[in-house]
């Protein structure tokens, strides 16, 4: 059991830190791209398309699947693998964290800027001022942190 769910984290944080590295290395870049209100526009539409059941289940599995493969106890696991796992974890923990706290509240307010009486007005120059360069931020942050998490349980599963 512990070798599966051991697997099934890895496999669900590649498929995360995956998302997250073609959004840092191509997606946002081709958004920049954009006008103002192009790039505004977009964000608001991949935001609204995101989080439905499949992404969900890939985003808490990232942090549930590793937390399982931790806490079943394991005949023969080495120490390196369970600290490789936990610190897998604690980077999967912390990416969630700078997604909620950072990333989730840019896209809230963006979505709030939509409608009239909008934090930032209708107007898409200010709109995209006040949200892409931060959330870009805490973005390579979440990526960084994701990747790492990944190749920890990677070690552990191999080793």
């Amino acid at each position: 059991m512990a070798t599966l769910l051991l697997a099934l984290a890895v496999g669900c944080t590649g498929l995360y830190a995956g998302f997250l590295l073609i959004f840092l290395t191509g997606i946002m870049p081709a958004l920049a791209r954009l006008t103002d209100a192009e790039f505004v526009t977009a964000m608001r539409r991949i935001n609204e398309c995101v989080p439905r059941a499949v992404f969900m289940l890939v985003f808490f599995g990232v942090v549930a699947l590793p937390a399982a493969a931790f806490l079943v106890p394991v005949d023969g696991r080495t120490d390196t693998q369970k600290w490789l796992v936990l610190a897998g974890l604690v980077c999967a923990a912390l990416n969630h964290l700078v997604t909620v706290a950072g990333n989730v509240p840019l896209n809230v307010a963006l979505a709030a800027s939509e409608r009239p009486g909008g934090a930032a007005g209708e107007d898409p120059a200010a709109v995209r001022a006040a949200f892409e360069k931060r959330w870009n931020g805490f973005h390579r942050v979440r990526t960084a942190l994701i990747v790492v998490s990944f190749g920890l349980l990677t070690a552990a599963a191999v080793l």
